[in-house]
């Protein structure tokens, strides 16, 4: 167990594949609490969080960041501690030199559902803006635009070789929202 006085070198610990052979995520984290740091193809690190379900903060980070998610590495906790989790990802940060832009300029995109009304085309923002329409219409657009949105990210997925289900909260995406359910 990790302690405060006990807080591995990043750079001692092991990649993990993100989607291995099996087009799986490390199933070995699921229920873990931990710090992880997330890689690039390059192995450029991207993002260091902490989380109550390491797997599941993994995966959402998948579908949000899915061509920044390629390698990962993690330290587990047994009991919950955010003192011990804040300086474990302080100090892994910190040995990083640079504040990864993850946890920086492009933390929201890391953090927070994806937002799809941000990339309407010109042809759904003039339908959506179209006076003619009622909100229910607009909802209609803005569900239809996370569709879309939806269905990309869900393609990337699958040509890296994902086999893990992905499903999002339906509700949300009448608020032009993705997130997963």
């Amino acid at each position: 167990m990790t302690t405060e006085t006990n807080i591995p070198p990043l750079a001692s610990l092991e990649y993990i594949a993100y989607i291995d052979e099996d087009g799986q995520l490390p199933e070995q984290l699921q229920g873990k609490i931990g710090v992880y740091a997330i890689f690039d193809q390059k192995q450029v690190l991207q993002y260091v969080g902490y989380s109550r379900d390491v797997y599941l903060s993994l995966k959402q980070h998948l579908v949000r960041q899915p061509q920044k998610c390629y390698w990962v590495k993690v330290q587990t906790i047994e009991r919950p501690s955010r003192t011990v989790l804040e300086n474990i990802e302080k100090a892994w940060i910190e040995e990083n030199v640079s504040v990864p832009v993850g946890n920086s300029d492009d933390k929201e995109k890391w953090t927070q559902p994806i937002n799809a009304k941000a990339v309407m085309t010109a042809e759904e923002q003039a339908n959506y803006e179209n006076p003619a329409n009622d909100e229910m219409a607009k909802i209609k657009i803005v569900k239809n635009v996370a569709r879309r949105v939806e269905a990309e990210i869900l393609k990337v997925l699958e040509v890296r070789g994902l086999q893990t289900q992905i499903r999002f909260h339906p509700k949300l995406k009448e608020e032009g929202l993705l997130d997963l359910k």
